[in-house]
């Protein structure tokens, strides 16, 4: 069975997304744990509520990130996972950490990459009148935000669009991406990483 590791600081909505899609068979593959840096985080009720592990390893305990990241990776190679999903991991992860799951760590970030790399998207996004924008799910690299991209949603800009109307349209996509690139890895999938699949909302 194809194995995912789950990391997490927040509410998990799109980890909810893909417990869904498992469950419903939809994705053929097991969350065998969702860690988070954080004991408050809802992701964590959510996958308690799934019955999959539910694991926090608090980052203020750690005197610097390498150490996190360490302690970090240990755990997650404990459960031998195929692919490690960030949804909404509030955290940079060292270049060591990255190196060391290389290919099998993936990440959502909510602009059509490489467009809009870092924070503030969908402000950039309207400051820039763009006619479209999105989210791009993508394999994790050392430098942030550049890895190659496996799928991409795209949202319509709307004349009288706020930051939060779009920022809402662009999680709907989200849930739909996220969860379609985790199928396709599962599956093993050949997937053209030089002219990753769109998908229109």
């Amino acid at each position: 069975m194809y194995k995912i590791v789950v990391l997490l600081s927040g509410n998990g909505s799109n980890l909810q997304k893909i417990i869904d899609e498992v469950l419903s068979n939809n994705i053929k593959a097991e969350i065998s744990a969702v860690i988070s840096n954080r004991a408050d985080a809802i992701g964590l009720q959510r996958a308690k509520t799934a019955n999959i592990p539910a694991v926090t390893l608090e980052h203020t305990h750690f005197s610097d990130r390498e150490s996190f990241d360490a302690s970090l990776a240990q755990i997650i190679e404990s459960y031998e996972p195929d692919l490690i999903v960030l949804a909404g991991f509030m955290r940079i992860l060292t270049a060591g950490f990255v190196e060391k799951f290389a290919g099998k760590l993936i990440n959502i970030h909510p602009s059509l990459l490489p467009k809009y790399k870092g924070l503030h998207t969908h402000k950039r996004a309207l400051e820039n009148n763009d006619k479209e924008h999105g989210a791009s799910v993508h394999f994790v690299t050392s430098e942030l935000d550049s890895g190659q991209v496996i799928i991409q949603g795209v949202v319509p800009i709307k004349v009288d669009d706020t930051e939060d109307s779009l920022a809402q349209r662009v999680h709907q996509v989200e849930y739909i991406i996220y969860p379609q690139a985790i199928k396709w890895l599962a599956q093993g999938k050949q997937i053209d990483l030089e002219k990753p699949e769109k998908i229109y909302l």
